[in-house]
């Protein structure tokens, strides 16, 4: 894996953490003042959240388009945003009463838009499906549709990460990375990573922040007069952050490091 993008919730960790984050425009859209990276960064489009409590999205490709360039201009360092991918588990396609397939084709369609509406800024196809088969079936919708996915970049793959258990999560990655395809697995938690970090081009994930939540102690000692628990905490997420980089580029390590 040649990035591995922590996932917050504190955008103004932008300006401070000096790492690789992964950020959800949900988030950062509520800031009037946006922090300034010091470190590259990637935007998640925060399509779950959006689907799950609208069962579509209400912001137009446009308007995505605008909210995005200003993030790439004002907040600068921005590696990629994703689209306004439509999810395939079961919950999405009951809460859009659409299929799987429909739900693909909406996905390919909105990166076609933004692509046309703003060819400049760095967007990312991504795969979504349900079964193996749906995401091979989504990449043959690509090609249909003109993409040649073994020329990009990178390419997203997800509604992977409630899938990681099963081990159909990272066959499936190891097979389109052969395939030659550059992937970024979203919400990789610890045991997903275990198994395809050789195959990812990069990940994020945001498993700090459960753990720390889950524990309800601050995992730091110090920190016991400061808060609750470390689930908003920027020196436990850095130091998680970099057990995992050192479990994921020194596999031996993993015996030690407690994850």
């Amino acid at each position: 894996m040649t990035r591995f993008f922590l996932g917050v919730h504190q955008p103004e960790w932008l300006a401070k953490a000096g790492v690789p984050l992964f950020v959800s425009r949900r988030r950062l859209a509520r800031y009037k003042r946006l922090p300034r990276a010091i470190a590259d960064w990637a935007l998640d489009s925060g399509g779950f959240t959006e689907i799950s409590l609208h069962g579509r999205w209400e912001m137009s490709a446009h308007d995505y388009a605008a909210q995005v360039q200003r993030y790439h201009d004002d907040v600068g360092r921005l590696c990629w945003a994703a689209p306004q991918d439509w999810m395939c588990e079961p919950a999405m396609l009951q809460r859009t009463g659409l299929t799987v397939a429909q739900h693909q084709r909406l996905t390919i369609d909105n990166f076609l838009e933004l692509s046309s509406i703003a060819p400049d800024l760095p967007w990312i196809p991504v795969l979504q499906g349900w079964t193996e088969r749906d995401y091979h079936e989504h990449l043959e919708q690509y090609a249909r549709a003109g993409l040649d996915l073994t020329t990009r970049q990178l390419v997203g793959i997800g509604t992977v990460c409630r899938r990681q258990s099963t081990g159909m999560a990272a066959a499936m990655i190891r097979s389109f990375t052969r395939s030659g395809l550059r992937l970024h697995g979203f919400g990789i938690k610890l045991q997903g990573l275990q198994h395809a970090a050789g195959y990812l081009a990069s990940a994020d994930s945001m498993s700090w922040s459960f753990r720390a939540r889950r524990e309800g102690v601050p995992l730091i000692a110090a920190h016991r007069t400061k808060h609750k628990h470390c689930g908003n905490c920027l020196e436990w997420a850095l130091a998680w952050r970099a057990r995992v980089q050192a479990t994921l580029l020194e596999p031996e390590k993993q015996y030690y490091l407690g994850l």
